[in-house]
């Protein structure tokens, strides 16, 4: 905008009379910067207050300047140039005089023609020639000079049209230049006048001059007394005779014939500066452009009038730099008062403010909010700086997971991030638990920083009502023990919005519920033996909703059954595919407590894998503590049934249950998953530890293979390994993948090295 804005007052400037009129003021300084002298090929012979003192009759009897041409041949002048008005008689005897002595040059003297306007009333331009007698042997040549509106003389035409007839002016003339009718080209006021040979009329008439001053020389004769009038205004020499004026546009045609540039070209190249300016976000670097712009520009233009004899505007282009460096002054100053607004003063980073500000955009947005639980403890330890500085860093860990990096400070202990839309929360924030476990580095010392994280989602039209959910479940994540917890207005409004408009059974329809799979490594075998099925909602609106969210959802709406046959059938024809390269690869399917006692679901699981060509044995079926408890005799049946069709039964989440070891005995069991609560710190932790090792060696003791889950790190991978664990699954792997990416990864034989 601010772009547009100067370039539109630079074109007003450059097609309206504002930038010539500005021009015209700095013509003084230009010419200024140059003292010329002049060329020597000019002289004056000038009509001084002397000879009008010694020529006491006015007008002159014309049998003086009869004398002064008769002077000026003798002494070998090369022209002779009168700058007097001769279009009037006057007495008969110098008529003649002057006549003969024109007829006894040869043609070396021009006489003046110019317009007049008729009378004070009547504005009509009259030619004025000189009389008859005087033309037939001289030269007719225009002294008109045509002042710009404010009086200064600046420019000359180099002809002009009198009594029909086209004549050179007096300048182009004495020159020897030629040009078109009413061509003008500036006057060259870097000329000193007084560097212009100059003769008193009456000393020449009198033979009282060296001949040398002439000999060779254009000579101008010309009035310079105050009372003969004939003065005119310039910007550089103030008022100066007319013959003056003459004598330095003859001067400056001897250089060459000057011409004005286009001021589009220079127009052109402020454009490109203004538009290099508004690049730079400081005012010293649109500042430090435009200084440097100005100097090229100026110094550009001297040159260009100097050397190529070509006139440059340089107003219009000068103001579009000037305005646009005010602009971006302008802008900064309003910028910088926003960002103090908007910005942490003790951080630098975007306070609520900013956060608020999303509000205008019209779509949804999965929100974020950390909560630091020891910030107290670290200010009284670390002071203000010291927390400060935690802050940022751990702000720098949040903006790996931010969507476009971005954190948002709300007060003292919290920070808040936008997770992407098109990603599961669990996959967002999969490394940040870990991340955020490592110490801090503050001033040399390292401390740990306690974190939850609340989340929530919503339109940005109610961005208050947002970041007011996640704070509440930051609270009740730290309340719980848990790393993050999703808003409580969440999974309610996810709930109304199934059970009263059917969203779960469009999206199972339509295809917005996908499946990934996560990688199962063998620790035996050292590669990819088996994955695990895991669904996936891509909502159109609120972006990925987590499992977390609506799989508990669907088991209170009954709408698990069609959910986990859409999975399961989505897995037996990815097998068909992926066992074509890979005939050893399982995979693992979670199956909810509500479905093991239920037998229409039970006889479409067997009706699927009958019509299937994929073996049952390739089929694992995850079922957890709590499922087993519910109805154990159902369950047991079930799960025996599963057997019986040759699906293999893993235990899921073995650990957070109540009753785990009399049900390792009565189910029928062929593997059992640690959850990952105890897995992710049991290299660390002596009592996670203990129970891992003594999970591992109760399950092998049984018969049953070990999975361990929420694997991260390599120093968990090492410590999983050397504890006779038979597999292992986490991001340390692989994240959640579609399908394709999958096939991939098994067809690069992956490998871990730890």
């Amino acid at each position: 905008m601010i772009c547009l804005l100067v370039l539109a007052a630079g074109y007003l400037t450059m097609v309206t009379a504002t930038g010539a009129a500005i021009d015209r003021v700095l013509m003084p300084m230009r010419f200024g910067v140059v003292d010329r002298q002049a060329s020597g090929k000019v002289a004056i012979v000038e009509m001084d207050a002397d000879s009008a003192a010694a020529i006491a009759r006015w007008p002159w009897s014309r049998s003086h300047y009869a004398a002064v041409v008769d002077r000026l041949r003798k002494a070998g002048a090369a022209s002779i140039v009168f700058d007097v008005d001769f279009s009037s008689p006057s007495d008969a005897a110098g008529d003649r005089a002057l006549a003969a002595s024109l007829s006894r040059a040869d043609g070396r003297v021009a006489l003046p023609t110019f317009g007049q306007v008729a009378g004070s009333d009547d504005q009509r331009t009259i030619d004025a020639l000189p009389i008859p007698m005087l033309r037939d042997h001289a030269i007719l040549a225009s002294v008109s000079i045509r002042p710009d509106p404010d009086g200064q003389v600046r420019n000359m035409t180099m002809a002009t049209v009198t009594a029909g007839q086209p004549r050179p002016s007096l300048s182009a003339f004495i020159a020897a230049r030629s040009g078109a009718v009413d061509q003008e080209f500036p006057i060259d006021m870097s000329i000193d006048p007084s560097t212009i040979p100059r003769l008193s009329f009456v000393a020449v008439r009198d033979g009282r001059f060296d001949a040398s001053r002439v000999r060779g020389r254009n000579v101008l004769v010309g009035a310079t007394a105050i009372e003969m009038g004939d003065r005119y205004g310039t910007p550089q020499w103030g008022v100066i005779p007319g013959v003056v004026v003459q004598a330095l546009a003859a001067e400056t045609l001897i250089r060459g014939v000057p011409s004005y540039g286009s001021p589009l070209l220079v127009f052109l190249l402020a454009a490109i500066v203004v538009c290099v300016m508004l690049r730079f976000r400081t005012t010293i670097g649109s500042t430090v452009v435009m200084g440097v712009s100005l100097c090229v520009l100026i110094l550009g233009v001297l040159l260009a009038q100097q050397y190529l004899l070509i006139t440059y505007p340089i107003a219009t282009a000068a103001l579009m730099m000037v305005l646009t460096g005010m602009a971006c002054l302008v802008r900064d100053v309003i910028g910088r008062f926003k960002r103090q607004r908007s910005v942490d003063e003790a951080t630098g980073l975007p306070n609520s403010r900013q956060l608020l500000d999303l509000s205008n955009r019209g779509e949804t947005i999965v929100l974020a909010v950390a909560q630091i639980g020891n910030y107290d403890p670290l200010r009284a330890v670390l002071g203000e700086r010291g927390t400060a500085d935690v802050v940022l860093r751990v702000s720098e860990r949040l903006a790996l997971v931010g969507e476009r990096g971005q954190v948002y400070r709300m007060s003292d202990p919290q920070l808040a991030f936008c997770l992407p839309l098109d990603q599961s929360i669990d996959d967002a924030l999969h490394g940040l638990r870990t991340i955020m476990l490592q110490q801090v580095e503050v001033g040399g010392r390292r401390v740990d920083v306690a974190m939850t994280i609340g989340i929530a989602t919503g339109p940005c039209a109610e961005m208050e009502r947002v970041i007011a959910d996640a704070s509440l479940a930051a609270e009740d994540a730290r309340a719980s023990d848990l790393f993050w917890k999703r808003a409580q207005t969440d999974i309610v409004g996810l709930e109304r919005s199934i059970s009263l408009m059917g969203e779960l059974d469009d999206a199972i329809a339509s295809g917005q519920v996908e499946v990934f799979y996560q990688p199962k490594y063998d620790l035996r075998e050292t590669c990819i033996t088996s994955v695990e099925a895991l669904v996936r909602w891509r909502h159109p609106s609120r972006g990925f909703v987590g499992p977390d969210l609506f799989i508990p959802v669907a088991e209170k709406t009954n709408r698990i059954a069609p959910l986990t046959l859409h999975v399961l059938s989505h897995v037996i024809r990815d097998l068909a595919v992926l066992r074509a390269q890979h005939p050893q690869l399982t995979a693992a399917i979670n199956i909810s407590a509500k479905l093991l006692s239920s037998s229409s679901f039970n006889t479409e699981v067997e009706r699927l894998i009958a019509a299937a060509g994929t073996p049952a044995s390739a089929l694992v079926f995850e079922v957890t503590e709590s499922a087993a408890m519910a109805d154990t005799n159902k369950a047991v049946a079930a799960l025996h049934r599963y057997r019986a069709l040759g699906i293999a039964v893993s235990m899921d989440d073995y650990g957070t249950g109540q009753s785990t070891l009399s049900y390792l005995r009565q189910l029928p069991l062929n593997e059992l998953k640690i959850d990952r609560s105890f897995v992710q710190h049991a290299h660390q932790n002596p009592d996670d530890a203990i129970l891992v090792r003594s999970t591992i060696e109760l399950a092998h003791r049984l018969g049953l293979k070990v999975v361990a889950e929420g694997v991260e790190d390599d120093a968990c991978f090492e410590f999983l390994r050397t504890s006779g664990c038979d597999m292992i699954q986490g991001y340390l792997i692989s994240k959640p993948v579609p399908l394709q990416s999958l096939a991939t990864i098994l067809g690069s034989h992956y490998r871990y090295a730890a």
